[in-house]
């Protein structure tokens, strides 16, 4: 959700939190520097470590997806883990913010970590699970690229908007724009209901429409519709917890 860069933020830039030098500053210096191959990873924040825990929480769960494609259909051990890891991704998210404000170290690095890792959680992850369960169909493919092109938008919307929403007397965001992208997690909460159930592959609720022809979809693909279009609404604002 790219909580830490407005954590101390006020009209879009980010408060000087030492008396002298700005942990922004430093770690420009160690990005832009020419300090050797590894100089990067001296360059990371205690918070962007554990934003990259969230990045690999979706990394797995897109393979777990594609294990159990591969696997048995029987077999539901990869289609849990790949729902299992989301809400791990989550944990992972709320702490890297967290840990940002304890250490009063944000950065831009951080927040743009912070939107890629939440693509991939709370994006891609979700999609590919729903593949795996049995959207398969090519408009069933359209709808799901759409929903992770809404939360692309989403999450780069916020990182050029954050600057501009009203903020309180901490300088914290007052509200999202949209729903926030790990919203998505209701819907694989719902997948993993339907798991448990049974309700996957050619069991689906709802079925299918137009089903053997080029435009057959399962019209329950239409909450990522729903969520992507509600990730994108400006209209919508999501009061910061």
């Amino acid at each position: 959700m790219s909580k830490r860069s407005n954590t101390n933020a006020i009209n879009g830039s980010p408060k000087d939190v030492t008396a002298t030098e700005p942990p922004q500053d430093k770690q420009k210096i160690l990005l832009s520097g020419d300090t050797g191959h590894f100089s990067m990873i001296k360059a990371l924040h205690l918070a962007d470590l554990i934003t990259e825990l969230n990045g690999f929480c979706g990394v797995m769960s897109v393979f777990s997806s594609m294990r159990y494609c591969l696997g048995d259909p029987a077999s539901h051990g990869n289609l849990w883990a790949a729902l299992a890891f989301m809400p791990f991704g989550l944990f992972f998210d709320f702490m890297d913010g967290k840990v940002a404000r304890w250490r009063k170290k944000s950065s831009l690095m951080g927040q743009e970590l912070d939107s890629l890792a939440d693509l991939i959680s709370f994006g891609v992850s979700p999609a590919a699970a729903a593949f795996a369960i049995g959207f398969r169909t090519p408009l069933d493919h359209l709808f799901l690229t759409f929903f992770v092109l809404c939360g692309l938008t989403r999450l780069a919307r916020f990182n050029v908007t954050v600057g501009n929403v009203p903020k309180d007397a901490t300088g914290k965001s007052k509200y999202f724009e949209g729903t926030p992208i790990p919203t998505s997690l209701s819907i694989a909460a719902l997948m993993a209901y339907w798991v448990s159930k049974g309700w996957i592959l050619e069991n689906i609720p709802f079925g299918s429409c137009f089903t053997g022809t080029a435009f057959e979809f399962h019209p329950v693909v239409g909450l990522f519709v729903l969520s992507g279009c509600m990730m994108t609404s400006k209209t919508i604002h999501i009061p910061k917890p």
